[in-house]
């Protein structure tokens, strides 16, 4: 977050996760790092009709679902950002009410 703030998408994730692995026995992953974790900014500003978080269409538009399959396939783990309340700290969709939909969609 301190880095990048809101300018997060796909193609960033998708290369840092790439960062990962680079330098051999020199690499984070080597290091002991596992986790890619994106934090606010990767959902859209609402969710959908039926009351789903969804990523932003324009900044991750193959979803978050391939990116974390991405990751899973580098032998890397995921998370993503969420909020206990009604919005994130940069006015994107919250869980509070949603925590059921949240959880079975998590």
């Amino acid at each position: 977050w301190n880095l990048f703030r809101c300018d997060v998408s796909e193609g960033l994730l998708r290369e840092s996760m790439e960062a990962f692995l680079q330098g051999g026995n020199e690499s984070l992953a080597a290091a002991g790092y596992q986790y890619v974790n994106v934090d606010d900014c990767w959902q859209a500003k609402d969710r959908d009709g039926d009351g789903h978080v969804v990523p932003d269409p324009e900044t991750f538009p193959g979803g978050m679902k391939a990116l974390a399959d991405r990751a899973h396939s580098l032998g890397l783990k995921f998370g993503l950002y969420s909020s206990a309340g009604t919005m994130t700290c940069q006015q994107r969709a919250g869980g509070l009410g949603y925590e059921e939909v949240d959880a079975k969609d998590y």
